[in-house]
């Protein structure tokens, strides 16, 4: 059994104009729901053993707050590639993990993380996929069990969702 823990970025800025969307930072909601996400993993026990990222401006200041708000540092490995990857390329990534990764946090971007995370799942008895079916919101957080044993073995569909963290309904 593998898991794999999902976070979109959190809410960015559209306010300066002739900025590229790779330099685009968070806003000042999307500054307040990162650590509020990682105080929230850490009050449910999630654990990442290691963390593979876009290195857009907007992931970069979501994982230090997220970081802030969990209370440790992350050992963060940037890739160009997740950089508005779609869910071929970041499944490609998945399958493609060392072993010696039994629980990594994987952070980019919509729409391909919200594709990625529908392909990779069925229905759950808590109905926790149907939650996210429409959009998988800034700052969401998707923790999926696999049943695979290594990484090479992860299949479409055969995840379940196990926890889920909406900004929205974290005071």
């Amino acid at each position: 059994m593998t898991v794999l823990t999902i976070l979109r970025h959190a809410k960015s800025s559209w306010d300066e104009s002739g900025i590229s969307d790779f330099d685009r930072p968070l806003n000042g909601r999307g500054r307040d729901a990162a650590p509020r996400v990682g105080r929230e993993m850490r009050n449910r026990k999630m654990a990442f053993d290691s963390v593979f990222a876009s290195p857009a401006v907007r992931v970069r200041e979501t994982i230090d707050g997220l970081a802030r708000g969990y209370g440790q540092g992350l050992d963060v490995q940037f890739d160009q590639e997740l950089y508005l990857a779609d869910a071929e390329t970041m499944f490609r990534k998945v399958r493609g993990l060392p072993a010696a990764a039994h629980s990594p946090l994987l952070v980019g971007h919509n729409p391909g993380l919200h594709d990625f995370v529908l392909r990779l799942t069925r229905e759950d008895e808590n109905a926790l996929r149907e939650q996210v079916s429409g959009n998988l919101p800034t700052a969401a957080a998707v923790m999926i069990e696999l049943p695979a044993n290594r990484w090479n073995e992860v299949e479409w569909g055969s995840g379940q969702i196990r926890e889920l963290i909406l900004p929205r309904e974290l005071s």
